[in-house]
């Protein structure tokens, strides 16, 4: 479900990038838990069978808000984009609001 999405955004309808896809959206979860913002669900593995690498995603990840940063990770990561600063801030303006938003980042305080 997650790999196509992200494959939607792209967009590519191939399978031929689905690994260097799928390392990718592993980079963005992990980019987004080292900001401290909490990302379950995202589950992409790649299986080796007679020569052949397919994927295969068994993510559950459901908050658009942490799909939307993948997507936007992805997007600016995959291939050589011309407007790789532009979708570069894209990603980095998403994570800062998630890291800032209730819910994933900092800490609820109550008083």
């Amino acid at each position: 479900m997650l790999l196509n999405t992200v494959k939607q955004s792209i967009p590519v309808s191939t399978t031929a990038y689905d690994v260097l896809i799928a390392q990718l959206i592993e980079a963005a979860a992990n980019d987004l838990r080292i900001a401290g913002i909490p990302v379950f669900g995202v589950s992409i593995s790649t299986v080796q069978d007679n020569g052949q690498i397919t994927v295969a995603d068994h993510s559950t990840i459901t908050d658009p808000s942490l799909i939307r940063a993948i997507c936007a990770y992805v997007r600016a990561h995959f291939g050589s984009p011309a407007d790789y600063d532009r979708l570069k801030a894209c990603y980095d303006e998403n994570k800062a609001q998630l890291q800032t938003a209730s819910g994933y980042g900092m800490e609820e305080s109550y008083v």
